[in-house]
């Protein structure tokens, strides 16, 4: 797969760099993450998050890995001292012998539940030297860092129009707009493998923590024009300003691919779409294809691009 840059600008500045870590080391110092005894209990911060991931459903192994983006070696060692303290168990999965699955005891529930009330005690704490006002503005400036966290992790790549994960993206995509637009959607007018991949064009997706949550296409019309499609994110995405991301990423293929004017299509109902690239710099043009759901025509003249 063939990464595509996350901002084309330079590198941040120093000081972004600076007050970032300023903050982390602030914010670990404070909560306790850095004593072994998170919040009084006997055991250190990763200890205690595992416990919590775990929850009262379970997980898998792979799963904890995955959500918490840890060396298996590593995970498997904190989960055997979970063991030895009677917290968690380990069972093979009942549909899956190839997945181990940890599940708390009833200590480690009881333990969870102290631990619950502990870190609720730690932020009540923590907001009662606040305002009202403070706290609402606390608040939005929490909310607007884990947004723009998240929207930093997520890789944007280049994958092949057949793969799996670009059929899966266009099914999920097809599903949300068959049920948005009032006369449905028929998967039959999504774009064909070839028209994406090699010089014919491009798709991208979007990955956190391994699973997709957005795509794109883009394909050529004619030499010099090449034309956007299926623009899709997963709700469990949306609001992140990841649709522009993606946009961004298929406009700097478009450039690399020799295309000076890139155009997309787009279905009246959609009207954050049409939002969307209005504020990203395409203009309404007349209709120039004959796509049944389209109802507004958008053009937009790329500058030169290098290769992304």
């Amino acid at each position: 797969m063939e990464p595509v840059s996350a901002n084309p600008s330079a590198p941040p500045p120093a000081h972004h760099v600076h007050a970032l870590r300023r903050f982390n080391r602030y914010f670990t110092r404070r909560i306790g993450a850095l004593d072994d005894h998170y919040l009084g209990q006997d055991r250190p911060l990763g200890e205690a998050r595992l416990l919590f991931e775990i929850g009262g459903e379970g997980a898998s192994l792979r799963e904890l890995r995955s959500r918490l983006g840890l060396d298996a070696g590593y995970l498997s060692r904190m989960v055997r001292a979970l063991e030895t303290q009677g917290l968690v168990r380990v069972t093979v999965h009942p549909h899956d012998n190839r997945l181990r699955v940890a599940e708390l005891t009833a200590a480690g529930r009881t333990e969870v539940t102290e631990q619950n009330r502990l870190a609720d005690e730690l932020a009540e704490g923590l907001l009662a030297g606040l305002g009202g006002r403070q706290r609402d503005e606390l608040t939005a400036a929490l909310g607007a860092a884990q947004r723009l966290l998240r929207l930093a992790a997520i890789t944007v790549v280049r994958v092949d129009g057949a793969s799996r994960d670009a059929r899966d993206c266009l099914a999920a995509y097809a599903a949300d707009i068959d049920a948005r637009f009032p006369e449905g959607f028929d998967p039959a007018a999504l774009v064909r493998p070839h028209e994406v991949s090699g010089d014919a064009g491009a798709f991208l997706v979007a990955y956190e923590e391994g699973r997709p949550v957005a795509c794109g296409a883009l394909r050529r019309l004619e030499p010099g024009v090449g034309e956007i499609r299926h623009v899709w994110v997963h709700p469990d995405a949306r609001r992140l300003g990841l649709a522009r991301r993606v946009l961004r990423g298929l406009e700097e293929h478009a450039g690399a691919l020799g295309c000076t004017v890139v155009r997309l299509d787009t279905h009246a109902v959609l009207t954050e779409a049409q939002a969307m690239y209005r504020a990203c710099g395409y203009t309404e043009i007349p209709r120039y294809d004959d796509n049944v759901y389209a109802a507004h025509w958008f053009e937009k003249r790329l500058p030169s691009a290098a290769k992304p």
